[in-house]
């Protein structure tokens, strides 16, 4: 098998309601992605996930630098070829950020088109770990924007639908705000649901270590992105220090900075993205790395769960997978959860490939 084609495409998906996080509006999740196309007639589809900013950079990434790479070469060949691109003409100028997310699309397109070689779905041609399904938990009613009131239908209304856990954003300008919404919160699920915290890397150190401190009375699963994702040391003293576990990756981008985090105990909760590392090659040598700590991996989810699934699926260390429907629709076999459980997928490949409808429908390039 040989690829003989590399096209690129972005797609911007609405968000309805905009969402706001403690440094993020969201209008639209944008896709910047690639199709890979073989003389045996698969394609591979690959994405990583944006706030609709920056796209353009990232599939210019994959036109000028990446697809030359690959016309002609084995997919199968999916370590080489992320080497000849990881060490190629961009090293110079960049070794994470739009680099690592073009990357990332192409990387995904290839174990795409070797799961469906396989006639595998993507997470039994890894070694399957988790056939009964994969615990959810649910992000999409915690947001900043949102009123007291709305948060507390939201969070309340996602329990009913059988999820265990949720979790909600904070970093208001007054962190009172916050601990008044979170006590709210933990009152209206009860102490039986699992209960995360995301910051979004709005407070400085002092803040997190006296907020940190008066929010543990509320048993926090974990405190997610407390400081800015570059300060290990800030994270570590924060491990050391609090009772609720640390979770970050969102923004990590390496291997290497992982490794760093994990070596200082630094972060207690893996959250290593698939779009944000250079892909399925170098997210499972995490996921390896954090099995070599019993460090747990919890992804977040800038694919919306349609990749990690299967990789959560796979791996022993990885415990749950966050929730976020935002771009299901658009899928021809969608992550979905049913009783608080992602349903496997059962389709070849990685479950990346699109309605033509909707494609059309969402492409701005």
């Amino acid at each position: 098998m040989l690829i003989t084609k590399v096209e690129t495409f972005v797609l911007h998906v609405p968000i309805t309601p905009p969402i706001t996080d403690a440094i993020n509006v969201a209008t639209h999740w944008g896709l910047s992605g690639v199709r890979i196309y073989t003389d045996e007639g698969i394609t591979g589809w690959g994405y990583t996930g944006t706030c609709a900013h920056g796209d353009d950079m990232i599939v210019d990434t994959i036109e000028r630098y990446y697809a030359p790479e690959l016309i002609g070469k084995d997919p199968f060949m999916v370590k080489e070829l992320w080497d000849t691109m990881r060490f190629g003409k961009m090293h110079w100028i960049g070794r994470a950020g739009i680099t690592h997310m073009a990357l990332a699309a192409v990387d995904i397109a290839l174990w795409d088109i070797m799961a469906k070689a396989s006639n595998k779905p993507l997470w039994q041609y890894l070694g399957g770990h988790k056939s009964k399904g994969i615990k959810a938990y649910n992000t999409n009613g915690g947001w900043l924007n949102w009123s007291k009131d709305r948060l507390l239908k939201d969070v309340t209304d996602i329990v009913e639908q059988g999820f265990t856990g949720v979790k909600i954003k904070v970093g208001k300008p007054d962190p009172r705000e916050d601990y008044d919404r979170v006590k709210a919160v933990r009152q209206a699920i009860g102490d039986d649901v699992i209960f995360m915290i995301d910051v979004n890397q709005q407070w400085n150190i002092n803040t997190a270590m006296t907020w940190g401190k008066r929010l543990e009375e509320f048993d926090l699963f974990w405190l997610e992105e407390p400081l800015n994702p570059d300060d290990i040391m800030g994270h570590k003293k924060l491990a050391d220090e609090l009772n609720v576990p640390i979770a970050l990756g969102e923004h990590v981008y390496t291997k290497y900075a992982f490794r760093d985090y994990i070596h200082q105990g630094a972060l207690e909760y893996c959250q290593v993205d698939v779009t944000r590392v250079a892909g399925v090659t170098e997210w499972l040598q995490v996921a390896g790395l954090a099995a070599a700590y019993d460090v747990p991996v919890c992804p977040h989810v800038g694919d919306m769960g349609q990749i990690h699934q299967h990789l959560v699926a796979a791996t022993p260390g990885a415990i749950m997978l966050e929730y976020i429907p935002w771009i299901r629709h658009i899928f021809e076999e969608p992550a979905t959860v049913q009783n608080g459980l992602y349903v496997l997928p059962q389709m070849p490949g990685a479950s990346t490939k699109m309605i033509p409808k909707y494609f059309d429908e969402y492409r701005v390039r």
